[in-house]
């Protein structure tokens, strides 16, 4: 089909991921909404597992708001800061690698609040570069993590709070050639150590009926937060509308003078990037083992739109989001137990695990915005690994040990199809169904006075027999940050679906 550009590019661009339905109020605010700043800084106490046992690490966040906003505008924090002071304690398992630097990446659970109602926004991808590590007389360390993080923006009137939660560091560790230490890194999750005040910074929300009012001086109330948030109404707000219109009108003139290659519109992730939190529950089979394993309810941190491309000329949109499970803070969904029929007889029950392994899980969104419907579909590609414990035969425990796994990640895919006009069928935003096949490969580390790998191998991998392992995983609405008084906050856990 062909489709006129400048035609085309006039279209509304269709928010397949985070837009419309999830981007709450303000994606951009407007140069009027301009207010006072304040730097903000707390120092708080974790308590964190390393090797050597448990410590607890002092840890000082700082970034810089402003200090009163209207319902509806967005708070972008900037000179974001994690500063992580580790005890020479906490060093020690560097120091047997022979590491001579140490840098790290961590991930702040940053909660947002105003009134009773509250969403948890993700800092993550936030670095602290190579730092020098102490000789065998030193002290301690400090490493600073800064980056960008998403914005926030409140629908209700009040006193509007940002608080650290939980923190995940994950350390790497280099020799003094550069190279890598054999292991190369160690992931620490942490948590607030109790009895602290974590509040980063407090924000006055003014409401729209009174946009020019003053911040409430001390000792006067705070408003009283709206009892009855609704979900945002579709559209982009204005401020937004008019730097992608101004956008396409340069790829416009572009094509204008025939060059092709200005036809698809990419939009800076700093106008549409934000975080979600939401829950999915489903089935996987193991048609060997004659049988299904409950999984899940896998609690679910999204990052959404890190790449938009609108191409007005194919009339598609493209969307790339990522995801990362989490279970008590680990990358990984919840253990479950299921019992199975081996080899067609014994019934067999273990502990599965299945870990997240490598870069975060991707979720990419292909929309055809030719058509009425807007149909899209939508792919999740996660890396895995399995893991076995709690094994019993028949009744009778099996020492499988420690490190029972597959030998390799295995690679999940999942998929979704469905249409925004009406929503119908899965839409990352409004969550519903996703159904896909996996290769599980042979397993490696099982039993303790005898090899078990083979059994294990032979009972439940499927290399090359994708109808063996089919999966299907049902997924709860998005829970967005940018929304946290939203009627999907805070996420729920859905039904699953067989």
């Amino acid at each position: 089909m062909t489709v006129d550009a400048r035609a085309a590019a006039r279209r509304p661009i269709h928010w397949a991921v985070g837009g419309a339905l999830v981007l709450a109020t303000a994606l951009v605010p407007g140069a009027e909404s301009a207010a006072a700043e304040q730097t903000s800084e707390v120092a708080l106490r974790y308590a964190c597992p390393f090797p050597s046992g448990p410590e607890e690490v002092d840890v000082v966040v700082s970034a810089v708001l402003p200090t009163s906003v209207r319902t509806g505008e967005e708070i972008r924090p900037t000179q974001v800061s994690v500063e992580v002071n580790l005890e020479p304690t906490a060093l020690a398992r560097f120091g047997e690698l022979d590491a001579a630097t140490l840098s790290a990446v961590a991930r702040l659970t940053v909660r947002n609040t105003v009134g009773d109602k509250s969403a948890d926004a993700s800092w993550q991808d936030l670095t602290a570069p190579p730092v020098a590590l102490p000789g065998p007389d030193g002290g301690g360390l400090a490493l600073t993590a800064t980056g960008d993080v998403p914005t926030v923006s409140f629908g209700s009137p009040g006193r509007a709070t940002l608080a650290p939660a939980g923190l995940a560091l994950a350390l790497s560790s280099l020799t003094g050639a550069g190279e890598p230490t054999a292991p190369p890194g160690l992931d620490v999750v942490c948590e607030p150590a109790p009895g602290q005040e974590p509040e980063l910074a407090a924000i006055t929300v003014r409401g729209d009926s009174d946009p020019t009012a003053p911040a409430p001086q001390p000792g006067e109330s705070d408003p009283v937060p709206d009892p009855t948030p609704t979900r945002p109404a579709e559209g982009l707000p204005p401020s937004a509308r008019e730097k992608i219109d101004a956008l396409t009108d340069e790829r416009l003139d572009a094509l204008d003078g025939e060059d092709p290659g200005s036809c698809p519109i990419e939009i800076p992730p700093e106008w549409v990037m934000t975080t979600a939190e939401t829950y999915a529950a489903g089935y996987a089979n193991a048609a060997k083992l004659d049988g299904a394993a409950a999984l899940g309810p896998a609690f679910m941190k999204v990052v959404l739109n890190k790449r938009y491309i609108n191409d007005s000329c194919a009339s598609t949109v493209d969307v790339s989001s990522e995801v990362n499970f989490d279970y008590q803070g680990r990358r990984q969904l919840p253990p479950t137990k299921a019992t199975f029929l081996s080899y067609g007889f014994m019934p067999t029950t273990a502990t599965m695990t299945l870990e997240q392994v490598g870069p975060p899980a991707a979720i990419h969104t292909h929309t055809v915005t030719n058509t009425p419907t807007y149909p899209e579909e939508t792919t999740v590609t996660a890396q895995l690994v399995m893991r076995l414990s709690d094994v019993e035969v028949n009744g009778v425990p099996l020492d499988v040990g420690p490190d029972c796994r597959t030998e390799r990640p295995f690679e999940q895919v999942l998929r979704g199809y469905g249409q925004s006009y009406p929503p119908a069928g899965y839409l990352v935003a409004t969550g519903g169904s996703l159904t896909g096949y996996a290769h599980i490969p042979p397993f490696e580390g099982c039993g303790v006075s005898e090899d078990l790998d083979p059994i294990f191998t032979s009972a439940i991998s499927s290399p090359g027999k994708k109808a063996d392992n089919y999966t299907k995983m049902t997924q709860a609405p998005l829970c967005v940050a940018t929304n946290p008084e939203g009627p999907d906050c805070p996420p729920k856990v859905p039904t699953p679906e067989r």
